[in-house]
């Protein structure tokens, strides 16, 4: 019984397989029509209760699909700490907090409720691709994450010293300045916060060159890792 239930769940090649797929695929998509509707103002007193018993059936049936799913798991610790395990548990958890504790401040883990969204990963073998592609280029964003970090602490470091003496007010510290360095090395530039000396203009020039820079790697790195994965998921295919 735990192996066809395996099956049954886990593997979309087959038709019943598919249907289950297909069916709790069209219930995250009720369930996030349903929470949008449910932000209109002035919804009458039959919406609000055909909303929350959309949500009750939603989440009994997403509680049923975890459970199922760490019962038919090879290595349940395993699911139940991955990426998937975690968003399938977001995707009910807040729905019991809202209701086993009367406590307005926790009704904010509602908005948890987008993250079933996420759920659709796990049913698209194109955004599958996605997942496998971050698992392929982990180490190298991680190396991209930490020298863009390291940039723009040196870009705060610099145009707080070019500036700070005649705009003492919006770069007033290196702290101040991160933001300025931020949406400039990612090329965004609101204008909010611009240079006005002749060495922080010059210095802007090359901080925006090498914003073009760090735009264009992590395009590249996942252009790289998607091609990787396409051809593991055909090498699969074969066997």
């Amino acid at each position: 019984m735990k192996e066809k239930l395996r099956i049954f769940i886990e593997d979309n090649t087959t038709k019943a397989g598919k249907i289950f797929d297909y069916c709790i695929q069209i219930l995250i998509l009720i369930s996030l029509i349903a929470y949008a509707v449910e932000t209109l103002p002035n919804n009458s007193a039959f919406t609000e209760q055909l909303l929350f018993f959309i949500e009750v059936v939603c989440v009994i049936i997403f509680s049923i699909e975890y459970v199922l799913r760490v019962y038919v798991a090879k290595k349940t610790w395993r699911y139940i700490f991955s990426f998937y395990g975690i968003i399938d548990l977001i995707a009910i958890l807040p729905f019991y907090l809202n209701l086993s504790i009367d406590l307005r401040s926790l009704r904010s883990f509602r908005v948890f409720r987008i993250f079933r969204a996420l759920k659709l990963i796990r049913y698209n073998k194109a955004l599958r691709r996605f997942h496998l592609a971050a698992k392929i280029v982990k180490e190298e964003v991680i190396l991209f994450f930490i020298v863009t970090g390291i940039l723009i602490y040196l870009t705060a470091s610099g145009i707080y010293f070019f500036e700070h003496d005649v705009q003492p007010e919006i770069f007033s510290s290196i702290f101040h300045s991160l933001w300025w360095a931020i949406v400039t090395l990612t090329t965004l530039g609101y204008g909010d916060v611009i240079p006005i000396t002749v060495g922080g203009k010059i210095f802007t020039f090359f901080v925006l060159i090498i914003g073009i820079g760090i735009v264009t790697v992590p395009a590249g790195l996942v252009a790289t890792a998607l091609t990787k994965a396409r051809e593991i998921e055909e090498e699969e295919d074969k066997k």
